[in-house]
């Protein structure tokens, strides 16, 4: 049997996140902790009902936890919408040989749960495209974006991306969860044949899906999590959210936030929508998470439209 490519090389319980955390932070000892959440690289534990802590799952996330412990302090004041800023950092030792770090708990919900309909979505749109506008502002590259990596898993590459978003529809077919769409396939046809956007690279989130993007009980933008893909790159890489996650009168509000988009970043831009959009699909039918397979496959069809 083939091992899912999100399977952990280390699991962290909350037993041992409690052992490792009250020997490093002596303030946080005896703090109850439980599980939170967990993605393909980390795993996290909410400590006292406060703090979140961030331990990797593989040995690949690490220089991902080592950008956000160096960048997101610099992000968080200058960002419309709440990013965790790591407040306790624990160094690689002898009882857990990767770093971790944990920050208060920005409290939400995830987009792909929550699931609001489309027209529910607008004023959540607009303050996403606020939030990449600021992002994406070419002063804040210069000032925290040295020595990040350059798109260095070639998400910008509507050719690359096209022909491994191939594959994870496949499956999805082979599954029975997902009709194979003509449309889809034409124009992943037609991005095979297409260049990375050109010019200067951009500060980005780097894996801006609907998993990132919480939500308030009221609807509204309650913070953007998970950065560790957090790199130089186009600004397609984080415009995919807009037509993954948003169509109609939703995605004109995010683009009239944002600002002009041009065709090629569009073009990345919707390409990289279906990756993820697969790629969440496929993780979710492995994993039993219905809510996340109903909005991937929702953004599949949004990433055309």
């Amino acid at each position: 049997m083939t091992t899912p490519e999100w399977a952990p090389e280390r699991e962290v319980t909350a037993e041992l996140a409690s052992a490792l955390i009250g020997r490093r932070f002596p303030e946080l000892r005896g703090a109850p902790v439980e599980r939170l959440a967990a993605g393909w690289d980390n795993t996290v534990l909410l400590v006292g009902g406060e703090w979140a802590f961030r331990f990797p799952r593989r040995r690949m996330a690490i220089p991902g936890v080592e950008r956000e412990i160096a960048v997101l302090p610099v992000l968080a004041g200058r960002l419309p919408l709440p990013v965790p800023v790591p407040r306790f950092v624990g160094e690689p030792s002898d009882d857990f040989p990767w770093p971790f770090w944990g920050g208060r708990r920005i409290p939400g919900r995830e987009l792909a749960e929550v699931r609001p309909p489309d027209e529910r979505r607008v004023a959540l749109a607009s303050e996403a495209g606020a939030f990449l506008r600021a992002l994406h502002d070419p002063a804040l590259a210069a000032e925290a974006g040295e020595g990040l990596p350059v798109d260095p898993m070639g998400r910008a590459d509507p050719a690359g991306r096209a022909r491994l978003t191939r594959g994870r529809l496949d499956a999805l077919a082979s599954r029975g969860v997902w009709k194979r769409d003509p449309a889809v396939g034409e124009f992943l046809t037609e991005a095979g044949g297409r260049a990375a956007p050109g010019g200067d690279p951009v500060l980005v989130h780097g894996d801006l899906h609907v998993r990132h993007l919480l939500l308030a009980p009221d609807g509204h933008a309650a913070g953007v999590i998970d950065w560790g893909d957090l790199c130089l790159a186009a600004p397609a890489v984080d415009l995919s959210l807009a037509y993954a996650g948003f169509a109609g009168a939703a995605r004109e509000a995010f683009l009239g936030e944002y600002g002009p988009v041009p065709a090629e970043q569009e073009a990345a831009a919707r390409v990289l929508a279906l990756n993820l959009s697969a790629t969440l699909a496929e993780y979710a039918a492995s994993t039993g998470r219905d809510a996340l397979l109903a909005e991937a496959l929702a953004g599949l069809g949004r990433a055309i439209d």
